[in-house]
Order: C-alpha cells, then sequence, then structure tokens
C-alpha cells in the first residue's frame, strides 16, 4: 500500500461501510441485502446511504428469513454475483446454519469447482452491551469447524475494512464476525470508564480507498517477552488492559482470521515465550480456544515452561443481570497471566 495514500479517522462501523462501497464501485457484481440494510441502513448503520447510491437492486431489505437470505445469497453467487448480505446479529443465524453448512460450504467440492458460493455474511457478534442471551452470542467455533468456510473477526477499523474487502474478493464463504462492542471505539473491559473513540487510536486511521488485508495472517499487536496471548475480537483491547494492569511483558497475537488460522506466527511466538494464554468471550467447552491449546501443545510441547492457561465465558446462557460475571474481564485475563508467569 502506498505510504501517501489518503487515510481518514473511521469507527468500524464507518470501515465496513467503506469496504462495502468501495468493492460496490469497483465490482458491479456485488450486492448487498438482509433485514433493514436498505433504506434503514443497517440496526448498527453500517449500510447507511449505501441504497441511495447504488439502487435498490444492489442494495436491499429482505424478509425476516436468515435461511431464506443465506439461500438466495448461495444462489446468486453460484450464477456469478458477490453478495455480501448481513445477519443482523450472530445470535439469529442458526436458522441459516443448514444453508451455510449443507450448500455454501460444500459448493466448491460437490461441483468439482465448477461452482463456488463467493458469498460474505456480515453478524455482528459479542456482549458488553446488556444484550442479554439473545443478542451476545459468539458462534465462531460451530463455523470455524466447517470444512469450506472462512471465519473472520477484526478487532479494528483498519482491519475490518481490509479483511472484509479480501473477503467479498474470495471465491469461498467467508462469515465475518464483527465485535459489536468495537464498532465505536476500542473496549478493554472496564465498562465504568468513559467510551475512548477511534479517533483517538491509531488503527481509526483508515485509507478511505481499495486496500487489503490478507484472510489468513495474524497481527503481532503487541510484542513481548514473557508469555504469548492468543486473541481475537474485543478480547485483544482486554488482554492489552490486563499486561498493562499486571505490568506483564504479554506479547499479544490477534488472529483476525480464525480459519484458515496462521499457525506459524502462533508457533515462532510461544516458543520465544516459552508461555501461552488463551482467551476468547465465547463458551468455554468446545470453545475455538479448545483448538488454539491442542496445536500450542503439538507444536510447543518442548518449549512450553508452564501449563496453557485458558481464559473464556461460562458454560450458560449469556446473561443480562451478571453481564460483567461472564465477560472476561482484564482481573480474570491478569490472573491468568500471573499463573502462567508464576508457574
Amino acid at each position: 500500500m502506498s505510504e501517501n495514500i489518503t487515510k481518514k479517522p473511521m469507527t468500524m462501523i464507518q470501515a465496513l461501510r467503506s469496504a462495502m462501497d468501495v468493492m460496490m464501485e469497483k465490482d458491479e457484481n456485488v450486492v448487498v441485502f438482509g433485514q433493514d440494510v436498505g433504506y434503514f441502513g443497517g440496526v448498527f448503520r453500517c449500510t447507511e446511504g449505501l441504497q441511495k447510491k447504488y439502487g435498490t437492486s444492489r442494495v436491499f431489505d429482505t424478509p425476516i428469513s436468515e435461511g431464506g437470505i443465506v439461500g438466495v445469497a448461495i444462489g446468486m453467487g453460484a450464477y456469478g454475483l458477490r453478495p455480501c448480505i448481513e445477519i443482523q446479529f450472530a445470535d439469529y443465524i442458526y436458522p441459516a446454519y443448514d444453508q451455510i453448512v449443507s450448500e455454501a460450504a460444500r459448493l466448491r467440492f460437490r461441483s468439482a469447482g465448477d461452482f463456488t458460493a463467493p458469498i460474505t455474511i456480515r453478524t455482528p457478534c459479542g456482549g458488553g452491551i446488556y444484550g442479554g442471551q439473545t443478542h451476545s452470542q459468539s458462534p465462531e467455533a460451530v463455523f470455524a469447524h466447517v470444512c469450506g468456510l472462512r471465519t473472520v473477526m477484526p478487532s479494528n477499523p483498519y482491519d475490518a475494512k481490509g479483511l472484509l474487502i479480501s473477503s467479498i474478493e474470495n471465491d469461498d464463504p467467508v462469515i465475518f464476525l464483527e465485535p459489536k462492542r468495537l464498532y465505536n471505539g476500542p473496549f478493554d473491559g472496564h465498562h465504568d470508564k468513559p467510551v475512548v473513540p477511534w479517533s483517538q487510536n491509531p488503527l481509526g486511521e483508515v485509507p478511505e480507498d481499495y486496500y487489503t488485508v490478507p484472510l489468513d495472517k495474524a497481527a503481532v499487536f503487541r510484542p513481548g517477552t514473557q508469555l504469548t496471548v492468543l486473541a481475537y475480537g474485543t478480547m485483544v483491547w482486554v488482554s492489552e488492559a490486563a499486561a498493562r494492569e499486571t505490568g506483564i511483558d504479554a506479547e499479544i497475537i490477534d488472529l483476525r482470521s480464525l480459519w484458515p488460522l496462521d499457525l506459524e506466527t502462533i508457533v515462532a511466538s510461544v516458543k520465544k515465550t516459552g508461555r501461552c494464554v488463551v482467551v476468547h468471550e465465547a463458551t468455554r467447552t468446545c470453545g475455538f480456544g479448545a483448538e488454539l491449546v491442542s496445536l500450542v501443545q503439538e507444536h510447543c510441547f518442548y518449549h512450553l515452561e508452564a501449563p496453557i492457561e485458558r481464559v473464556t465465558g461460562w458454560d450458560t446462557p449469556y446473561p443480562h443481570a451478571q453481564e460483567w460475571a461472564y465477560f472476561p474481564g482484564p482481573a480474570r485475563v491478569g490472573a491468568a497471566f500471573k499463573r502462567a508467569v508464576e508457574a
């Protein structure tokens, strides 16, 4: 990317909208649809203004039928379009699960490469907004488990735009999970402190034009020497707060793409630090962290100086009244850091 490219402060909402705008202008086959994404501009306003600019045949509202939304997108993709669709909340993606798993993920394989499903499914995920059990879930593990899908979760506006452009251009179906608590600013888990806007963070400076971020490359979010933290989405910022508050020199790896996974960056970091903490907001049992722990164990066993720690949500529905007891905050993450370095 050219150094003299024009950048401007953007929230994650604005960055995602910019990505769709750039791609719709670049490729007339890109279409956007979902519940309330047209005239209303989306429940979080991520698609605001796109229908007015590109018309109702390229940006349109759909009935409340997640299976129908994804099914239509698969058919469009098979015949040459590139749908970027929105499921209003990740909690409501399950009615479309059969279409995603049995059709979109299998189409390239079952047709011996004659057809693909180049669809991007955007969906807000995660808690921290008092959304309760039906507006706070993090279902990334159920998609990372499925062959034929790519699963992505950005942690900042810069990555969000670049990853979304890469997703729209990709010929495979992409589950693009957006941590809604990060839409308007980085969130470190301290809900009782004022919100910090993205305009005050370097990662809120986003190029206005086209650029991409690879779908298979993690980022070293914070270099460190004492332990490796594997995180993604909101937990990247919570982990940074935990490192700051404990004084532990943690190297934080922002996975960005859960699948394909950048195993090379993970292994290099853990071999360097000898300790590893895995952090995610989703429920603990069979969460994506279990896969990360297994991979670190397989590839870094003789370099580990302590047991791998895992900090996650609890194995319960996301509670409204006890939001911050469920949410893996800096105190819980910091305690895991201390256990890892003191072991």
